[in-house]
């Protein structure tokens, strides 16, 4: 079996995305082998016999990989804690929980069987579910697929990801169901949003071969037994993204923006993942989640400024695995999620209040910003106030305002 090559990598605070290389080892008990003798013959025909192996997983070495580590030119190092203006503090966790990933402890495990044909076709797979991080279960000789995905545990009991693995045998998929808000941009097949996803994690290893040889098992005389390790990375599945919109000359004689409705929504992302190869789905959906407004935040230069903030999980953008483009090699990743996201948008809204107890939705155009950070990362929006026209109609004016080009900060509003 092919190693993964380690990578090392900076890891920077509490946002980092993490990859755990799981270390799978599938342990055939010495007494088993003493039974075969030298022959090795059908007492070591585990599952036939009854016999079990012990496999744990995940032995997890914490290998911490940033995601965030984007090197968008020679010695230009993608800097998220310089962009992120809007903080954290205890409500924004009580909101939306820490910034970063928290590491999974417990597994949902599937192991297929595929005979003496190595990436052969998946019947129904043998289920398991890891809590001690030990699993002893039977194996037959022959050639065999492991799929694993961390188990989802929410405070209110309520899952947003729902698992499909009764479509078909030959993968697993994820993706979440729609909320009762309406989706207004980008989203052309469905009419409502949808949640959220929870953190998702998913490793695939196939074409393990276990034979009666034992080719690639060592003996353990610790543990008294023989042992096969294989490696495993578990990589993220989903992927997160700071919003903030600055709200600049918002207090003049008055505040003009004086709250908000306390959701947003990012549009253009991707329904579905597949658990086994980590590519998203080809339809694009609009994703809902909560957002909170800051009142005086200090900026750096002494300017006092309202920022509106969230932080959102995606499946990331359509047909992409982000984990399998190089942050190192930029310009040419960037130009596969380009191809990838060709005729797809990707829109940020937010329908705020105003002064004189009218609301509008005001409508930002990130695809730029999304396409930059295609494993996540900071969208920032900065909006002088004194060049958003105040609604005066009841409900709401619904006017959009599109940013151009979010480096020069330039803004176009269409009434």
């Amino acid at each position: 079996m092919n190693q993964f090559q380690q990578l090392t990598y900076l890891l920077k605070d509490s946002v980092s995305h993490k990859v755990y290389r799981t270390v799978i080892a599938i342990f055939f008990i010495s007494s088993v082998l003493l039974l075969a003798g030298c022959e090795r013959e059908p007492n070591l025909y585990l599952h036939q016999g009854g016999k079990e192996t012990t496999m744990d997983l995940p032995k997890i070495d914490l290998e911490l990989k940033v995601l965030w580590d984007y090197e968008f030119k020679y010695d230009v190092v993608y800097d998220w804690e310089a962009e992120w203006k809007y903080g954290w503090d205890d409500e924004d966790n009580k909101l939306f929980g820490k910034i970063g990933y928290t590491e999974p402890s417990v597994f949902e495990i599937r192991r297929y069987f595929t005979q003496d044909v190595q990436y052969g076709a998946h019947e129904a797979p043998y289920k398991n579910l890891i809590q001690s991080k030990q699993l002893t279960a039977n194996y037959d000789f022959g050639f065999w697929d492991i799929l694993a995905w961390n188990d989802i545990q929410t405070a209110d009991g309520i899952q947003s990801v729902r698992i499909d693995e009764s479509s078909t045998y030959e993968y697993v998929t994820a993706n979440t169901g729609q909320t009762m808000f309406p989706s207004k941009y980008n989203a052309p097949q469905f009419s409502n949003s949808f949640y959220q996803p929870e953190e998702l994690f998913a490793g695939y290893e196939k074409g393990i071969e276990i034979n009666r040889n034992l080719d690639g098992f060592v003996f353990d005389e610790n543990r008294n037994c023989w042992v096969r390790k294989l490696e495993m990375q578990i990589q993220p599945v989903t992927y997160i993204y700071l919003t903030q919109i600055i709200l600049h000359n918002n207090r003049q004689h008055t505040r003009i923006v004086t709250g908000i409705d306390g959701s947003g929504n990012l549009s253009g992302m991707a329904r579905s993942v597949n658990l086994n190869t980590g590519v998203t789905g080809r339809d694009a959906i609009t994703v809902n989640y909560n957002m909170r407004m800051k009142f005086d935040q200090q900026m750096k230069d002494g300017e006092k400024v309202d920022i509106i903030g969230g932080r959102v999980l995606t499946f990331g953008m359509p047909k992409l695995n982000p984990s399998r483009l190089d942050t190192h090699s930029y310009m040419e990743s960037l130009a596969k999620v380009r191809d990838a996201d060709l005729n797809n948008r990707h829109y940020l809204d937010v329908k705020m209040q105003f002064y004189n107890g009218k609301d509008s939705t005001l409508v930002f155009d990130v695809t730029d910003q999304v396409r930059r950070l295609y494993r996540g990362g900071v969208i920032t929006i900065d909006l002088d106030m004194t060049k958003v026209p105040v609604p005066v109609r009841p409900g709401g004016s619904g006017f959009d305002a599109v940013v151009k080009d979010f480096e020069e900060k330039q803004w176009e509003f269409d009434m």
